[in-house]
């Protein structure tokens, strides 16, 4: 478990101050949620869905990230991370299917020319406990539309040998963190993405 300090309110969807090592600067601070969907049943190895993206912004710059996004307002992290992957992906799960946290991290990126820190709590859903329903291109918003470029399962072979990048990075790395989590949440810092 870590012992790193946590914005005063899990309902809370802007940072009231920076990142700890963050630049305030013009930086827009938010919380968000996120969701490595696993399916267990595939009897090579696992599987993890993830969400490939691009920044209208920077030609040519693609990468794969997990289903999640910023909290609305009075949101809890549980609420936003179902939220959206329901609305990102057609899965849906309840607030208790999820475990977790399992990471959580500070992740200080730009995205379409606007720098971002949000503060991110990363869950495990399994699929086993999902269901699946349509999913509309209303749900989704203007920035989603434009910039999800498709939706997939992945293995972790799959994820180390993509040619592009990966959001979080450690999904190139060894899954048991995750998999067989033991209830103690990984603090994995600051990251610049």
């Amino acid at each position: 478990m870590t012992d790193a300090p946590q914005p005063p309110d899990d309902r809370s969807p802007v940072l009231e101050s920076p990142a700890a090592g963050a630049s305030a600067g013009d930086r827009i601070a938010r919380r968000g949620a996120r969701v490595l969907l696993v399916d267990d049943s595939s009897p090579d190895a696992p599987l993890v869905l993830m969400v490939r993206g691009h920044d209208p912004h920077e030609e040519g710059r693609s990468f794969w990230f997990t289903p999640g996004g910023g909290l609305e307002a009075h949101e809890t992290m549980r609420a936003a991370a179902v939220r959206e992957l329901a609305e990102e992906t057609g899965w849906v799960l309840e607030e208790h299917e999820l475990a977790g946290p399992v990471w959580r991290r500070t992740a200080i990126f730009d995205f379409a020319s606007r720098p971002y820190v949000q503060y991110e709590e990363i869950f495990v859903g399994r699929l086993a406990d999902a269901e699946q329903r349509q999913r509309t291109a209303e749900e989704w918003t203007e920035v989603e539309r434009e910039t999800i470029d498709a939706v997939q399962w992945m293995t972790a072979a799959d994820l180390r040998n993509t040619p592009i990048e990966v959001f979080p990075a450690e999904l190139r790395g060894g899954w048991d963190a995750f998999l067989a989590w033991e209830g103690d949440t990984i603090d994995l810092g600051e990251v610049a993405e």
